[in-house]
């Protein structure tokens, strides 16, 4: 009788360790950091704070956002390239930071593509141009920004949110389409590179649509034109770069999407993918984000095709980069 009862403790004791263990693969259990690598106000921490919201409720925990800027994004990246895989630090990241940052730096201490598991992409970000109404009354149209260019060359500057920034590179994409010579200017961020537009500090400024449109609203700046193929709903009046500059073919977007440490376990990347779509998909969150941001909802879905259009990209802002021979180090 002993030894049978020897015998099944032996049986069952080593199964017991095992139980607090599956019992802590119940995902998720304790807060998410959402992070990013750029200042408060700028479009990425717009977009970052809105999502953080619903995915919370979604996913039943805290979704704490947390934004660690410098080096164009690169730090924030690094952060989450290197964290656990555990679906608790995930990254809202740029094709400024993993598509651009790619060729822009020399060396960079992670991966843009193979240091991430691809999650979801938010969509597909377009660009302003605007000027300031107080400090350049003369520039009422992008055919005024392009005569003044050319009668000076070197003469104009624009602002932008940091080298390699979607801002930096549309006024590059510019600069090269329309053949005329501008200073760039990079700050640290959206609000600085605003505010010098506001005081007359540069002379335009490629801004994100989001942040770009109340003071486009207040009448404090001008919005001459958009970097989309097409006219925006949100800005129906103003034409597009290429029909207002008359450079036809032209277009610079970039987009947003969640990505997370490399190896991060399928089923959590499953989890994540099918929250975040069902947030962009709400008719309130789909109406605030094209009509308050400009930003068009994405067409790639999964974390395939989010990563095809990722790979597409640094091979196409590579182009673009080379060409202007812009670096960072």
């Amino acid at each position: 009788m002993l030894r049978r009862s020897l015998l099944a403790l032996s049986i069952v004791l080593p199964a017991l360790p095992a139980l607090p263990a599956l019992a802590q693969e119940a995902w998720p259990s304790r807060p998410i950091t959402l992070m990013a690598g750029f200042p408060n106000g700028s479009g990425v921490d717009i977009y970052q704070r809105k999502l953080a919201e619903p995915l919370s409720r979604a996913l039943g925990v805290p979704v704490v956002v947390d934004n660690r800027t410098g080096a164009g994004g690169n730090i924030g990246s690094d952060f989450v390239a290197k964290a656990r895989p555990d679906g608790y630090t995930i990254l809202l990241a740029t094709a400024g930071t993993h598509a651009i940052n790619a060729t822009l730096y020399r060396r960079l201490p992670f991966d843009p593509l193979n240091d991430v598991s691809h999650i979801a992409m938010l969509g597909d970000v377009p660009n302003l141009l605007t000027t300031s109404i107080d400090h350049r009354p003369n520039f009422n149209s992008c055919a005024d920004v392009l005569a003044a260019a050319r009668a000076r060359p070197g003469a104009l500057n624009y602002a932008s949110t940091g080298n390699g920034a979607s801002t930096h590179l549309a006024g590059v994409q510019f600069a090269q389409a329309a053949g005329i010579d501008v200073v760039h200017v990079p700050y640290r961020g959206q609000p600085g590179a605003q505010l010098a537009l506001l005081s007359g500090d540069v002379d335009f400024f490629f801004n994100q649509v989001g942040p770009a449109l109340g003071a486009v609203q207040q009448g404090k700046t001008r919005g001459l034109a958009v970097t989309t193929p097409t006219r925006l709903s949100i800005l129906p009046d103003v034409p597009t770069v290429a029909e207002a500059c008359d450079l036809p073919g032209f277009s610079s977007t970039t987009w947003y999407g969640i990505v997370g440490p490399p190896g991060m376990p399928a089923p959590i990347v499953a989890r994540l993918n099918a929250e975040i779509l069902k947030i962009l998909d709400a008719p309130e969150f789909q109406g605030w984000l094209v009509q308050s941001q400009g930003i068009s909802p994405p067409t790639a879905r999964t974390p395939e095709e989010f990563r095809a259009v990722h790979e597409r990209d640094i091979a196409s802002w590579r182009t673009v980069i080379q060409r202007s021979g812009a670096t960072v180090d």
